[in-house]
């Protein structure tokens, strides 16, 4: 039997991964530019309609005033997901709507004020309002913790080891919007997550014009046969006679939004009357937009690798937070119905593709702020069924879990501190929000239940967030448990470098802002 060299089953840590085709800062042709924009803006669209299809109707709203939220939300993502790369982070991050903001707006919606509301519209346009101004005062959180470089300081408690857990478990934590969804109409779902892998994995070496057009465009191909397929199966009458929640979740004409939507509609703020503001309500908020900034902290160290950049140091990390927080509260001057997060399905695709483009991302953008505006055509691409959305995005979430565990490679995993550390995080970042997602389901409330509501959402909020669970339990172990001779198995020694933006000469490259801007705002 011969020797092996350790050299011969280990592979050196790397601060970028390698095989992008494109980087952050660098851009593929127009044409191939727009075309890649267009793919990440029918992935965006599934989370602009999923959200505004669970929450207006419990709000009393109509498919009319489903549309117009979708449209709004659409248009306010495209505005963020703007300012994100071209003043915040710069990473080729999409920032669209949130799901930690749905338990404190259901409880907005149940507030017995508003429930007694008889007439329908008018219960919806108060409890909007009510969800406006919420998050209106709860933006501020973000704002503050942002541009005070706070968040930034909190940051030099992180390490490779803390965020393995974090970054995981954003992709991790989304499971319950992948395969269960995908079950609801498995004739679709199924084959169009085999039909995915199969363009962007396993045929991927095809080229047209030495372009690799199955990798680089596997979604939107898959995407274009398979609601091809399933519009076949809804016209040929398979669904006539199935149960009301598979029509739902497999045809193609039950989203009402192409018959609502109106040819030409420009949202503009405050469309849905005055905001209201009420403290408990504002309280509850708060709980949602820490766990957003939680949520895309993770996300944006995951995009940031998938751009093949450096990790973000924490001036810039701040910055973006700052600007996030200025989107939330643009989220409730427009009335978007939620709060806004980095969609960790668009990160996903910068790996999928490989293609990390800055610029692409700023295309997309575009995409959702024109469409947004022409109802129809917009209405047209969001009737796509959810379950083709939640087959990529089993993929996708993968995919950036994948990218958290990849920090393993800077720390010493022989080290049975840091296997403690790594699983019992991991571990209880998916038990802790599985309890309260089954006792809520259960007892259609939260473990948490006071007379004060306010108190309520926030523990509810937070202990519902896999990412934000495994941060507290990660960073506080990470921090005192034999903590002060372990640097090195921690990964210390490579993170150091990347805390400050002069630690690494890539960073002016990477984080820079446009217009010689930062002679204004000077990195800290």
């Amino acid at each position: 039997m011969t020797d092996f060299k350790p050299e011969e089953i280990s592979h050196p840590p790397m601060d970028q991964l390698q095989g992008f085709e494109y980087c952050i800062d660098s851009n593929p042709s127009w044409g191939e530019a727009i075309a890649l924009g267009f793919q990440h803006y029918i992935l965006a669209l599934g989370t602009a309609v999923m959200i505004p299809t669970l929450l207006v109707p419990l709000m009393g709203g109509t498919d009319d005033d489903k549309v117009r939220v979708v449209q709004t939300l659409l248009f306010v993502t495209g505005i963020n997901t703007l300012l994100q790369t071209l003043f915040g982070t710069r990473l080729p991050t999409v920032i669209g709507g949130s799901y930690a903001f749905v338990v404190p707006i259901i409880s907005i919606i149940h507030d017995s004020s508003l429930t007694q509301i008889s007439d329908d519209h008018e219960r919806f346009l108060e409890t909007m309002r009510a969800i406006q101004g919420a998050l209106i005062v709860s933006s501020s959180i973000q704002i503050i913790l942002g541009y005070s470089q706070l968040w930034g300081i909190f940051s030099r408690f992180f390490s490779p080891l803390g965020m393995v857990p974090v970054v995981s478990l954003v992709g991790f934590g989304l499971f319950d919007r992948g395969f269960p969804v995908v079950g609801r109409c498995v004739e679709i779902g199924v084959p169009m997550l085999i039909l995915f892998i199969a363009f962007s994995q396993y045929l991927k070496h095809l080229q047209a014009k030495r372009v690799p057009v199955l990798e680089r465009f596997a979604l939107l191909i898959s995407i274009t046969i398979i609601w091809v397929y399933a519009h076949i199966l809804t016209v040929s009458g398979a669904y006539r006679h199935r149960p009301l929640h598979t029509q739902i979740n497999c045809r193609t004409d039950r989203a009402n939004l192409i018959s609502s939507a109106p040819w030409i509609k420009i949202p503009y703020p405050l469309q849905w009357g005055p905001p209201s503001f009420d403290a408990g309500h504002c309280f509850g908020m708060i709980a949602a937009v820490l766990v957003s900034l939680i949520e895309s902290t993770g996300a944006y160290k995951a995009a940031a690798r998938l751009a093949s950049a450096t990790p973000p140091p924490a001036h810039v990390l701040s910055r973006g937070i700052g600007l996030q927080g200025i989107g939330i509260l643009l989220d409730g001057l427009f009335g978007t119905g939620t709060g806004s997060t980095v969609s960790v399905e668009n990160v996903g695709l910068l790996g999928s593709t490989r293609v990390g483009s800055r610029r692409v991302i700023q295309i997309s953008a575009g995409f959702m702020i024109f469409f947004s505006m022409l109802g129809k055509f917009g209405a047209l691409f969001a009737s796509i069924p959810f379950t083709i959305f939640a087959a990529v995005q089993c993929v996708l979430f993968g995919l950036v879990a994948a990218i958290g565990l990849s920090f393993l490679q800077f720390t010493n995993m022989n080290s049975m501190r840091n296997l403690f550390i790594t699983g019992v995080s991991i571990f209880l970042g998916l038990s802790i929000p599985q309890y309260f997602f089954r006792y809520t389901a259960s007892a259609q409330h939260g473990p948490a239940h006071t007379r004060a509501g306010w108190f309520n959402d926030y523990i509810n909020t937070i202990f519902s967030s896999p990412p934000t669970v495994a941060l507290i339990v990660a960073v506080f172990l990470d921090n005192t448990l034999d903590f002060k001779d372990t640097a090195r198995d921690r990964g210390m020694p490579w993170w150091v470098r990347f805390r400050t933006f002069e630690g690494d000469s890539r960073n002016e490259e990477f984080y820079t802002l446009p217009f010689n801007l930062n002679r204004f705002f000077p990195p800290s």
